[in-house]
């Protein structure tokens, strides 16, 4: 396709998540610098949000994240003001579906992403509850969308065989500037009373990360747990040798990421796993299971195996230089440039002419309110 023939980019987003600050994860971290991005780059972002005042509830075994609930209505009027150009579904909780029906009434195209395995979590928390059901209402929920965006060229083989369509890459990103080798040993490290080498994960201490497969390996050295959750208590119970530190965020973050040998990622039902990226930025190798996320990795940079024993030691021989150099090609801009393209706006006219309508019969209906 030419420049010519290619459709005008989205300049007025309305993007729709469940996933927002105050939550502490991946999502939200890259949601929130996705908008800053795009905002910087000259689109009008307007985001629905549990953060915008709706009635919520707790995720059930997720208590610090709420689920907002009878938000169709406001989101509607939203829509209908904001006029957007584009609209994408980040998430597929209540506001996503909400915002979802809210286009398919009005024939608004959008694009969503995969961002989370939900099937294989909720079957992991719940196994009674069927893998194939999970992907059955993940699949309801993409089967609209104009562009399903996709981070892992593995989780994309993955969803395909599970019968997704309309799937897109979208190209991820880190913060190279925080995450630096340069934090490495600063006033003697942040592990500078642990043996040697340092064994590191960071994310989400939940059933889900498969920890138990790491903290349960005989290595050398120290194992270090960074974050938080439901698991916490039990497996620090389990492993008093392992140091917890419990969450860290900002220069903390990226020291515990520099200071550690390897970063261990053991998880198996990752969609992009950011966090081995903002690792390998601060020059700390990988070592994971042959799964999407690590197997995705340059082999340069990453040990995977089966035997995750025998990564770890195989990624103390891995290059520092090399995990550095390899995360330098994941820019911001790049990352919301990708985005934007991705997206499905409306074509002018009929955009003009649809929120002409929808104005003018939410007049009719509200007087006093328009």
């Amino acid at each position: 396709m030419t420049d010519a023939a290619a459709p005008p980019l989205a300049q007025r987003l309305l993007l729709v998540t469940d996933a927002w600050s105050p939550q502490v994860n991946g999502v939200v971290r890259t949601l929130e610098r996705l908008v800053a991005e795009l905002r910087a780059m000259g689109c009008e972002v307007e985001v629905i949000s549990p953060a915008d005042g709706y009635r919520t509830v707790p995720l059930v075994t997720y208590s610090e994240i709420r689920l907002a609930l009878g938000a169709r209505e406001d989101i509607e009027a939203r829509f209908t003001r904001f006029a957007p150009d584009a609209v994408h579904l980040a998430t597929e909780g209540p506001l996503g579906w909400e915002a979802r029906a809210v286009c398919l009434k009005h024939g608004f195209p959008f694009s969503s992403c995969y961002h989370t395995q939900w099937p294989e979590y909720v079957t992991a928390r719940f196994p009674f509850v069927p893998l194939a059901a999970g992907y059955g209402f993940v699949r309801a929920f993409h089967s609209r969308s104009g562009r399903v965006m996709v981070s892992l060229p593995s989780m994309r083989e993955r969803l395909e065989q599970r019968g997704f369509a309309n799937l897109a890459h979208w190209r991820r990103a880190v913060d190279t500037e925080l995450f630096h080798p340069s934090r490495r040993g600063v006033e003697g490290g942040l592990f500078a009373d642990l043996p040697r080498p340092i064994f590191i994960n960071v994310g989400r201490v939940a059933v889900e990360k498969n920890l138990e497969a790491f903290l349960s390996l005989d290595l050398p050295g120290s194992k270090v747990i960074v974050g938080d959750g439901p698991d916490r208590a039990e497996l620090q119970g389990r492993h008093p040798n392992v140091l917890f530190t419990g969450y860290k965020t900002g220069g903390d973050l990226a020291r515990a990421y520099a200071d550690a040998d390897v970063f261990v990622f053991p998880s198996l039902t990752e969609t992009w796993g950011g966090v081995m990226v903002e690792a390998l930025a601060a020059g700390t190798p990988v070592a994971g299971f042959d799964a999407p996320g690590p197997k995705d990795l340059d082999p340069r940079v990453a040990a995977v195996s089966d035997d995750l024993r025998g990564a770890c030691l195989r990624a103390l021989e891995l290059s520092r230089d090399a995990a550095r150099s390899y995360a330098e090609r994941f820019s911001w801009r790049a990352c919301a440039e990708d985005f934007q393209r991705n997206l499905a706006p409306l074509p002018p006219p009929q955009r003009r002419r649809l929120f002409a309508r929808l104005r003018l019969l939410r007049r009719r209906r509200w007087p006093k309110a328009a």
